[in-house]
């Protein structure tokens, strides 16, 4: 049966009245989530950014902001660098070119924060309008700089709730060829021109449902993966490409159908060779 027996709920602020044990629980629950909201607000470190200078709530200088334009991108984007007011580096952030924006937000830049008195790394996202204040905000916010110094422990914990984890992407040069020139296949080759190889394919295939190549540049290096069902008939792609870990859905449907492919080195040379000219022509070849 339900326990419907009432219960004095003491409260400073709010009259004592009697409740049920739900009714009470629920009212524990909400003022617990309260004390911890206003916990978490006295806790945080409130900043302010000017002048280069990090200012604590109380309007002690925290931190100087160096910005340096970086001559590489045509000073679209910088480098920071935070010291102490003494004059000590402590940190360098810089963009991280290795990792990939994210797909449905390209606002902001991945910074590969280097913390050099604490010997750490981080990868954090900064805003691309104003990238320099977002950065000092999000260093203010850390809490972990303490009389000029950066405390260890309270960095961990900077790191662990306000790192990311993006995703790696692969840089590579293409072969050098006249892109006028047809790409055609040969023995696992992709040729553009008469005799210039600008790639490589492989059937890797461990699936009785589609079928699975990779495709790499002349040294080796896989670029793009891609599977597709219905042989040389496939009327759709999955490809996958390393350059900016894309995966997306190509269509590459032939007009008519392929019955039998005459002195072909590949059960499906035409979907191949498809492509590989979507490669090509992505630049991704």
């Amino acid at each position: 049966m339900r326990d419907t027996r009432q219960y004095t709920f003491d409260c400073p602020g709010l009259s004592n009245r009697s409740l049920r044990p739900d009714v009470a629980n629920s009212r524990k629950a909400i003022l617990f989530c309260l004390l911890l909201l206003l916990t978490a607000k006295l806790y945080a470190q409130k900043t302010d950014y000017k002048d280069g200078i990090i200012h604590t709530e109380d309007g002690k200088d925290l931190a100087k902001v160096v910005r340096i334009k970086d001559k590489e991108n045509l000073g679209l984007t910088s480098t920071y660098e935070l010291y102490s007011m003494s004059g000590e580096k402590l940190i360098i952030a810089t963009v991280a070119t290795d990792f990939a924006a994210e797909r449905d937000d390209n606002s902001g830049y991945f910074y590969r924060f280097s913390f050099l008195t604490a010997d750490e790394v981080g990868i954090f996202s900064l805003a691309k309008l104003g990238t320099e204040k977002a950065f000092a905000k999000l260093i203010g916010s850390g809490n972990f700089i303490i009389d000029g110094k950066v405390d260890t422990k309270k960095l961990d914990e900077f790191i662990a709730t306000k790192s990311k984890n993006p995703k790696t992407v692969v840089e590579y040069n293409l072969v050098e060829r006249n892109r006028m020139f047809f790409v055609n296949l040969k023995n696992g080759d992709i040729f553009q021109g008469k005799d210039i190889v600008v790639g490589r394919y492989k059937d890797i295939t461990n699936s009785s449902n589609f079928d699975t190549y990779q495709f790499s540049l002349p040294d080796g290096l896989i670029v793009a993966e891609a599977s597709f069902s219905g042989g040389n008939n496939a009327k759709n792609c999955r490809i996958t490409t390393k350059k900016d870990n894309m995966t997306r859905m190509v269509s590459i449907a032939t007009e008519g159908k392929v019955k039998m492919l005459m002195n072909s080195d590949d059960r499906n040379f035409i979907t191949i060779e498809k492509i590989a000219k979507w490669l090509v022509k992505n630049f991704y070849l």
